[in-house]
């Protein structure tokens, strides 16, 4: 198997797939949103540049940190088109993501604050 340099462009959806453990169905979903972009071969055949594995990197963090396709689309408009993102732009996204799981974290407590019952409820279901 040959060397593929990773930040050659002309990536097809399956060389994508394999390098970033995503289905090519995945890489077609988030192409239709928006996320990323490919050129098309004179067969219609995508062709992927070599910051769409950055792409999908930054789109994974976002998913996990449970941001929603269009909150991913924003955090991903701020980056260069069709450049791999620099140093800068993974710090600005990692704030902003650091950002809002601070958010999700405190809308979480402040669930668990309103189902745990007071402490006085509380000793009230114990001695009764």
């Amino acid at each position: 198997m040959k060397e593929y340099d990773w930040h050659e462009a002309g990536l097809t959806v399956g060389q994508v797939a394999h390098r970033s453990g995503l289905a090519a169905s995945a890489l077609r979903f988030y192409e239709s949103q928006g996320l990323i972009t490919s050129d098309r071969t004179s067969g219609n055949q995508r062709r992927y540049h070599g910051d769409v594995m950055c792409r999908v990197t930054m789109i994974r963090a976002c998913q996990r940190v449970g941001l929603s396709i269009a909150e991913i689309r924003a955090a991903l408009s701020e980056l260069p088109e069709g450049q791999v993102p620099t140093r800068e732009d993974w710090d600005r996204l990692a704030r902003h993501l650091r950002s809002e799981l601070r958010d999700r974290v405190d809308q979480l407590n402040d669930l668990l604050a309103e189902l745990s019952p007071s402490d006085q409820d509380a000793s009230a279901l114990r001695s009764g």
